[in-house]
């Protein structure tokens, strides 16, 4: 069955980094776009990043447009996102999601906090 299982989250200051990491099963992860949303308390689910199938085209949320980058390596079928500058407001479960499958992660927690 399909399957996206995200890992990476964890606590980080602000200015720090992370990278999750979805890893991909019972698709064919290859042929389709991968999205990262994320959720924050009390807020709806927002689109972060997205990259076509062969990565070639990539767009990010204006509020983390420069600070994260989006990535994919359909042989491990496995997609990433490096967030670099981290701000408290990046406080949020972090969700991969493959668009033409219509299946989510479990998600992942990032906080940013001192």
């Amino acid at each position: 069955q399909v399957q996206l299982v995200e890992s990476g989250g964890g606590l980080v200051q602000p200015g720090g980094s992370l990278r999750l990491s979805c890893a991909a099963s019972g698709f064919a992860f290859s042929i389709v776009a991968m999205n990262w949303h994320r959720q924050a308390p009390g807020k709806e689910r927002e689109l972060v990043a997205t990259i076509s199938n062969s990565g070639s085209i990539i767009k990010y949320a204006d509020s983390v447009k420069g600070r994260f980058t989006i990535s994919r390596d359909n042989a491990k079928k496995t997609l990433y996102l490096k967030m670099n500058s981290l701000k408290p407001e990046d406080t949020a479960v972090y969700y991969c999601y493959a668009p033409g499958v219509r299946s989510w992660g479990q998600g992942t927690q990032v906080t940013v906090s001192s």
